[in-house]
């Protein structure tokens, strides 16, 4: 297992970022970061011999109604993905939405963009994870994004604060018991049900032990996605995931 940290689309953020951390997730795209235009030798003195991941832009969504649209958001990540993997990036993060969650025929459309995504992603040797967002109003909900991860064999980030802000520590049993097998990479942040988000790791409400119950002898990636630069707090996260996931940090 690895274990890593999400540092936003700031490479000044990634170099001053703690230097235990397997990996840095690095969010990329317009306006502010675009893969083809990153320094190669600014990115390899930022990185400092941890591993690369990036996450994908979120600013539109992965499938709309209208399929010129939907063939320029695939041609848009794949032009991401293929510079990202030229990079030498591992793993790229896409948000699961849709312009209609709700409507069950449109998911076929939603599936489709997802594989698409994807496909692009094994083509530039960039592994695709998929990450459920369906506490906001255009995420896809966790039983939809499950069943259609499974559907296009696509893997999983599954976002342990995300889950619970949509549906509760319940939420995060079930799909972890019926999906886990999917997940190849972690978001671990904790969270309030009163809204607060991205908190360290204790600071909320998740059970982090049921999500060490459920994913027993985990190998994937975990990315720390605590909204702070505070090194101390972002280790201390570490260690305790690392210690609820029997890992070294």
């Amino acid at each position: 297992m690895e274990i890593g940290l999400t540092v936003g689309d700031d490479l000044d953020r990634l170099a001053a970022s703690p230097s235990r951390f397997d990996f840095c997730e690095l969010g990329v795209g317009e306006p502010t970061l675009v893969p083809g235009d990153i320094d190669r030798g600014r990115l390899t003195d930022a990185l400092a011999g941890r591993d690369l991941l990036v996450h994908l832009p979120y600013g539109q969504r992965l499938a709309t109604y209208v399929p010129e649209v939907n063939d320029a958001i695939v041609a848009y990540q794949w032009r991401l993905l293929e510079a990202a993997g030229d990079l030498g990036a591992k793993k790229a993060v896409l948000h699961a939405t849709s312009a209609d969650r709700d409507d069950v025929e449109f998911r076929e459309v939603a599936a489709e963009q997802l594989r698409r995504v994807a496909d692009a992603g094994r083509e530039a040797g960039v592994e695709v994870v998929v990450e459920n967002v369906g506490h906001q109003h255009a995420g896809l909900q966790l039983s939809v994004l499950g069943e259609m991860a499974r559907e296009t064999d696509t893997p999983i980030c599954f976002d342990v604060g995300h889950a619970y802000m949509e549906a509760g520590n319940k939420a995060i049993t079930r799909f972890l018991r019926d999906h886990g097998d999917r997940v190849s990479h972690l978001h671990c942040h904790d969270v309030r049900r009163r809204g607060d988000t991205h908190l360290p790791v204790g600071a909320g409400e998740v059970d982090y032990e049921t999500v060490a119950a459920e994913l027993d002898g985990f190998d994937g990636t975990v990315a720390l996605e605590v909204f702070t630069d505070d090194d101390a707090l972002l280790v201390d996260s570490a260690e305790r995931v690392a210690d609820r996931l029997g890992a070294d940090f």
